[in-house]
């Protein structure tokens, strides 16, 4: 079943309505974007639609490292660790992956979004590896809110975390994830976004 929640994304106060009009009607056209004149100004809303899935516990090993939304290095952190999974060797001498996706996972909550959280990215494997040369992540069973996402691999997902966080999900804080479903470094990815639910 899909579901569909509507998300506040932006409120202005016009000085000219003609302008602010055609701005918001761009935006319309081409994101799905609802919005609504207020006394106060415009109120902007997206539906961002998901459905709820049941995941069995998946591992992935790869690189992590400890950050918070909030830091003004996390950027850097996250960016990082892509920079280290790809181009220090990391992604190619994982051994019995499941499949040649990347994931990008948020794990070991402190609080909520606000709070300090692992980052980690790897990839999905058969098993744990022996040697403890890389880092492991036990992605738990589970209901997920399973968002689908399709543009730039970079825009797409943090433009798509803006507005989860602003959702009225149960989340569980315990782990979510990113899963690139290919490549494609334009304007062209799909990735799957999923957000644990508390049971």
């Amino acid at each position: 079943m899909t579901y569909s929640c509507r998300v506040l994304f932006a409120k202005i106060n016009p000085s000219n309505h003609t302008s602010v009009s055609t701005y918001l009607m761009l935006i319309h056209m081409q994101k799905g974007i609802v919005f609504t004149e207020k006394k106060k100004g415009w109120v902007l809303s997206m539906n961002m639609e998901y459905e709820i899935v049941t995941l069995e516990e998946k591992i992935a090993v790869g690189v992590s490292a400890r950050t918070n939304n909030t830091s003004l290095e996390m950027g850097t952190v996250i960016g990082g660790l892509w920079n280290r999974f790809y181009n220090d060797g990391v992604y190619a001498s994982i051994p019995k992956k499941t499949n040649a996706k990347a994931l990008g996972i948020y794990t070991d909550y402190a609080g909520d979004e606000k709070a300090d959280y692992t980052a980690f990215v790897g990839c999905e494997t058969a098993e744990a590896p022996a040697e403890n040369e890389y880092a492991v992540c036990r992605i738990p069973a589970g209901q997920y809110a399973k968002f689908v996402v399709r543009g730039n691999m970079v825009q797409a997902v943090a433009e798509a975390w803006q507005e989860i966080w602003q959702m009225n999900l149960p989340r569980a804080f315990q782990c979510d994830f990113e899963e690139y479903q290919d490549d494609d470094m334009g304007d062209n990815a799909e990735i799957h976004i999923y957000v644990g639910l508390r049971e």
